[in-house]
């Protein structure tokens, strides 16, 4: 019966967006909205398909921008976050930091990034840092605080040292926060290359979707879009089977309940 469950809750959110395909379908091939407003599904594949080798190319760019802001995210972040859980003054002083450096829009601090470091690469991927860094922090920081103190005090009891406490306990307890801050960010990297490339480069989905729009291509700009959710939802579900694989008693606990 569960078996059965999953597959529907599967379906429906399936079903759904071929619905809303469907209807955008029919509302452009009708007439309802013009195409030079609102190109159609099929436009927008067909458009994907024509340019399929120039939207790859900057796609690689976009890609390797987003995967190493990831990266340099995920280091930077194990390294705050430990320091803080280790050092309550330290988390004292810096969280409060972390949390008003995310009402900056970072469509106000890209600029400035441009200013400073030109249009290279560099501004692209201090970007994907910024947007990333603060969903891995926030989420292990909480992972590591909310092991149960009484185990703690426990094997403390036993003769665990504090590295082993930590390797042992809190970190594997942390995983699961870990793990849904790290999809969270995965999933802004991508957009977070994109808006660095917006404000100037060479390649990239940004610098293609801004070309696009300047010739009023708007199903070019559609297909990148489209390209961008894509990229996203996959680095989104391999991280979950990272996720899975790392950690086989969550998978266990589930098919328990």
């Amino acid at each position: 019966m569960r078996k059965y469950q999953n597959i529907g809750d599967k379906l429906i959110p399936i079903i759904f967006i071929l619905a809303i395909l469907v209807l955008w379908e029919l509302v452009v091939n009708l007439g309802v909205v013009e195409r030079y407003i609102l190109p159609s599904p099929t436009d927008i594949v067909n458009a994907l398909i024509v340019n399929w080798a120039d939207i790859m190319m900057h796609t690689w760019v976009t890609f390797f921008e987003g995967m190493t802001g990831l990266l340099v995210a995920v280091f930077l972040s194990l390294i705050m976050a430990v320091v803080m859980d280790q050092f309550p003054v330290v988390k004292k002083a810096i969280y409060p930091v972390l949390v008003i450096s995310q009402t900056v829009p970072i469509i106000v601090i890209a600029p400035l990034l441009a200013m400073w470091f030109g249009f290279g690469i560099a501004p692209k991927i201090f970007v994907v840092v910024l947007v990333c860094f603060f969903p891995i922090t926030v989420n292990l920081i909480e992972g590591l605080q909310s092991v149960d103190g009484e185990l703690i005090n426990l094997v403390r009891s036993m003769g665990a040292t504090k590295s082993q406490i930590f390797a042992k306990i809190k970190f594997p307890s942390a995983l699961p926060y870990f793990f849904s801050g790290l999809k969270i960010a995965a999933t802004y990297s991508i957009m977070g290359a994109v808006i660095g490339e917006w404000l100037g480069g060479k390649a990239g989905l940004g610098v293609y979707m801004l070309r696009a729009r300047h010739a009023f291509a708007l199903d070019l700009v559609f297909a990148s879009i489209l390209v961008i959710v894509i990229l996203s939802i996959i680095l989104f579900y391999g991280i979950a089977g990272i996720q899975r694989a790392l950690m086989p008693w969550e998978k266990l606990k589930e098919e328990l309940e």
